[in-house]
């Protein structure tokens, strides 16, 4: 795994959902309904990790109404929960297992850190989840105009096998389909080890904003 003294990754909490949310609208022009992150969570076959700053001093969340020793509290105000500072979130990555094939569903980092690598830092751990999961190939969508999404997709020999046409429904955009080699076979590994290592030596704040997903 990739791994920076200023950013972790670790599993996505429920918790997270309004950050990751705000990720999201940022980054795609169509969003999902935060219940259909919570139905994602409770998906067996789905896994959903998000990036950490922990140099970003925790937020605060918005206090949550809670129920009354008496149910809906009607006839008294309900007492406020104030929830723990949460983690800032900086960027998510999320999969489905699919019998032999982890397709990635969505990848995303808050514009004010992109350009740093986090894109990388998030695909190389999801490329880390495929092989421990004992999948075959690693598959995703991008739209056919990002360029820089794809240039990093290639770079981890993700190759170009497909087009759905007008996929995507904001513009009817195509999608390009992407899919990896065998990724269980020595010479693939040997290759992510090397990637791995070549990220670590370089300082994440100088990385090429070609590198990074949009």
């Amino acid at each position: 795994m990739i791994a920076t003294d200023r950013y972790m990754l670790r599993p996505m909490s429920e918790a997270d959902i309004p950050q990751v949310a705000d990720i999201e609208a940022e980054s795609f022009p169509t969003t999902w309904p935060r219940t259909a992150y919570r139905r994602e969570l409770q998906n067996k076959l789905a896994r959903y990790l998000v990036l950490v700053d922990r140099a970003h001093p925790p937020v605060a969340a918005k206090p949550r109404p809670r129920r009354s020793f008496f149910g809906l509290g009607i006839g008294r105000r309900a007492a406020e929960e104030a929830p723990a500072p949460a983690d800032y979130i900086v960027g998510y990555v999320g999969l489905w297992f699919m019998v032999d094939e982890a397709h990635i569903v969505a990848i995303a980092v808050r514009e004010a850190y992109r350009g740093q690598g986090l894109g990388e830092l998030l695909l190389s751990k999801a490329m880390e989840l495929a092989l421990e999961n004992a999948q075959d190939v690693v598959t995703l969508e991008v739209r056919r105009s990002n360029y820089v999404a794809q240039k990093l997709y290639e770079k981890y020999r993700f190759l170009k096998v497909g087009v759905r046409r007008r996929y995507y429904s904001d513009n009817h955009e195509d999608a390009i389909i992407m899919s990896t080699p065998p990724i269980q076979a020595e010479s693939f590994r040997e290759f992510l080890d090397y990637l791995r290592e070549a990220y670590q030596v370089r300082d994440p704040g100088t990385r090429n904003r070609e590198e990074e997903t949009a």
